[in-house]
């Protein structure tokens, strides 16, 4: 086998904003792994700062990874990949994630089945994602939102964390009096603002609030979820499956991320962890391609909950994923083998 990677700077359709900080393009790193018989394998990193890795830190440690992967030279020894992967490049999850679904995508590819069904789930059994209403002007947002319910998405998820919270929030819900809604505040409420908030929120008739605290306050989280009128989900708080008996009596909803978990494996064993803890669980994502949220997509039939919409935010998508119109994860109308291909 042979693998190669290279940087790719995707514009966003509009600039996104969130508690933390405002982008405008998302850097994803694509890696491609070959066999012999000329199959490829497709996967994407799109690392985020806030756990400690950028588009720079991907491409000094995927050599490394890909090492792995040429050394075991067996495209569907998934497990020894990845537990190679660990041994070598502990941290750098979105790198580790990259060739992950570079590998399984190269796997599928070469029982010639779409992913859901070589990991033998019901395609049937999918879910529709939320589209994200990103922080800004009121006005702005109620545009926004008037776009994605013209363009059919029936679940919004309404980026909060600032002085104006019930504002933006009484907008999106005017503009879309009839959508499920979703809020997350990205860590950016104390616990006792996090209390407060949720008693208006709720007014709103949210379906849940995602992260209203930081990660580092696992105690109050918990005094959160003890407190709060709607079910709570942890996405910062929940990185791998270790983390899952930490958050099983602090929330409702264990959110999990391939570029958190660092790999399609690690995440199937948060999913099952999660549920064996009494969890619903969400997958959501970064702003990423489908070279990456088309593996996410995959997973549908073992989810609660579906926050895929990262390649649904960029201007133009390079890759041609899972089919999701209108929001809808509809894997019975994928037609190929694999997870994502080249457009």
């Amino acid at each position: 086998m042979r693998a190669e990677f290279e940087r790719r700077e995707f514009t966003l359709e509009h600039p996104f904003t969130i508690a933390r900080g405002t982008q405008e393009t998302a850097a994803n790193v694509v890696v491609e792994v070959h066999d012999e018989d000329g199959n490829t394998g497709v996967g994407g990193a799109a690392p985020s700062a806030h756990y400690g890795e950028t588009a720079a830190t991907v491409e000094a440690v995927l050599p490394a990874l890909l090492e792995v992967v040429e050394r075991v030279d067996d495209p569907e020894n998934l497990a020894r990949i990845e537990t190679g992967m660990k041994e070598v490049v502990r941290d750098n999850p979105a790198a580790r994630a990259a060739v992950s679904i570079a590998c399984h995508d190269l796997a599928a590819k070469r029982a010639d089945l779409p992913l859901y069904q070589y990991w033998g789930l019901d395609p049937a059994d999918t879910l529709e994602t939320s589209y994200t209403i990103g922080i800004d002007d009121a006005e702005t947002m109620r545009e926004k939102t008037r776009q994605a319910v013209d363009a059919g998405y029936g679940t919004l998820k309404v980026k909060l964390g600032t002085p104006r919270d019930e504002e933006l929030l009484s907008t999106v819900r005017d503009a879309a009096p009839d959508a499920t809604i979703r809020v997350d505040a990205n860590e950016a409420w104390s616990p006792r603002e996090a209390v407060r908030n949720i008693e208006w929120v709720a007014d709103y008739g949210v379906e849940f609030v995602e992260q209203p605290v930081p990660a580092e306050n696992p105690e109050g989280l918990q005094f959160v979820y003890e407190r709060a009128e709607l079910p709570i989900a942890a996405d910062e708080s929940c990185i791998t499956a270790s983390d899952v008996p930490q958050i099983a009596d602090r929330c409702d909803i264990a959110n999990l991320k391939l570029m958190k978990t660092g790999g399609l494996r690690e995440a199937r064993r948060l999913i099952h962890t999660a549920k064996a803890h009494g969890l619903e669980v969400m997958c959501g994502c970064m702003i990423e391609s489908s070279a990456s949220i088309a593996a996410a997509a995959h997973l549908a039939p073992l989810l609660d909950y579906a926050d895929l919409d990262g390649s649904l935010l960029l201007a133009d998508d390079d890759f041609d994923g899972v089919p999701m119109p209108a929001g809808h994860v509809d894997l019975q109308a994928v037609d190929r083998a694999g997870t994502a291909a080249r457009e």
